[in-house]
């Protein structure tokens, strides 16, 4: 996934008033899809977005706020550094913020209903932060009173949601990100790099993501040498197509790092398989353990949505897990903010799942077990 942005490099390597500055520019060590490029006048960003099988790339360059703007080729989008108003267009950023320190810098926020941060909810609440409209109901002129110094947003596949374009147009410094593309834990988490850039903190940034990544690879090597892995599967069906992880994803990956056998693993896409619950059916009916049945916290209700479902033998030992033990009565999910930035914890769960011995000690943060008599949220 490098070559279109190791191309960019190269030319832009050979324009004026660019010269690299005597500053290392960060390894990236997990994250595929961002690389930053510090210069003597800015910081260049540069940003792979992967949608379907066509891809395009955003570059920022971020320039102190005081030092004058540098010459830089058309195409790239100027932001003024720090940034002290964000807009943020989805619950995930207020994780990375929050790492940072940084959630006093939000002055709007779509989704609210969805923050699980009781801090952010707070301000919400307040008034402090505004909540702004998503999707269709995008409103630009709300927007523009916030006066933003950064609106940070992601691109979506289906274009009633997909809010980018109309930022862009607007003229608004909207900021696209692509975490939610990365396949390894870890290269989601890494994205905290890309976003203290824009609050001059790279240094801070780069401490508490090579103490998550030691953590999680701590916690990898107590599985990787294990021969005995219980079958593991994934999901459940909406509208009646179940959409199985596929073998190269997130998901897949964190299956395979707490010691699981994920059932997919053969398959070699990044993106979920769209299949019938037969289907499922036929390869799972007798694994281990099943995780993430769409919004389900109990059994009853699982079985209530499809009776076929008590078949899988999963069901039938108890065996399925969910990770909504942080799911918030407004329906926001802590996974999908701190879980993003701490995925050792995420995998800290999972091992205590699949493998108990090894973590007999550890209390789950995410996840819990369905069971018969407790209640669906």
């Amino acid at each position: 996934m490098r070559p279109l942005i190791t191309l960019f490099t190269i030319l832009l390597a050979q324009l004026p008033n660019m010269a690299a500055a005597e500053a290392v520019p960060p390894t990236l060590q997990y994250a595929e899809n961002f690389t930053i490029e510090p210069y003597d006048t800015h910081t260049l960003l540069t940003v792979q977005l992967m949608l379907g099988d066509s891809e395009r790339v955003q570059r920022y360059a971020l320039v102190p706020k005081e030092a004058p703007l540098p010459e830089l080729p058309s195409g790239i989008q100027v932001v003024r550094t720090p940034v002290q108003r964000v807009i943020v267009m989805e619950t995930v950023y207020v994780g990375y913020l929050d790492v940072l320190g940084q959630l006093d810098s939000i002055v709007g926020a779509a989704t609210v209903d969805f923050i699980s941060h009781p801090g952010v909810r707070d301000s919400v609440e307040t008034g402090r932060i505004m909540p702004v409209q998503n999707g269709q109901s995008l409103n630009i002129e709300r927007l523009m009173l916030l006066q933003p110094d950064m609106i940070l947003t992601s691109i979506s596949a289906d274009p009633a949601f997909d809010v980018s374009p109309k930022l862009i147009r607007s003229g608004l410094p909207v900021v696209i990100t692509a975490g939610y593309m990365e396949p390894h834990p870890l290269g989601r988490a890494e994205w905290i790099r890309f976003i203290a850039a824009f609050f001059e903190a790279s240094e801070q940034a780069g401490a508490f993501f090579e103490n998550t990544a030691l953590r999680y690879e701590t916690l990898r090597q107590q599985t990787a040498t294990l021969e005995a892995r219980p079958s593991v599967f994934s999901g459940a069906p909406y509208s009646g197509t179940w959409h199985v992880p596929g073998g190269q994803s997130f998901a897949a990956r964190m299956v395979e790092h707490a010691g699981g056998a994920y059932l997919w693993a053969d398959n070699l896409s990044q993106r979920a398989l769209p299949l019938d619950t037969e289907r499922v059916f036929l390869r799972a009916a007798q694994a281990d353990i099943w995780l993430h049945p769409s919004h389900h916290r109990s059994m009853d209700a699982l079985f209530a949505a499809d009776p076929r479902f008590g078949k899988f033998a999963a069901a039938q030992e108890g065996r399925i897990f969910n990770n909504s033990k942080q799911v918030s009565a407004h329906g926001g999910n802590n996974i999908w903010e701190r879980g993003v930035v701490h995925p050792d914890e995420v995998l800290a769960d999972l091992i205590h799942i699949f493998h108990p011995d090894i973590l007999p000690d550890h209390t789950p943060i995410y996840y819990e077990r369905l069971n018969r008599a407790q209640s669906n949220h």
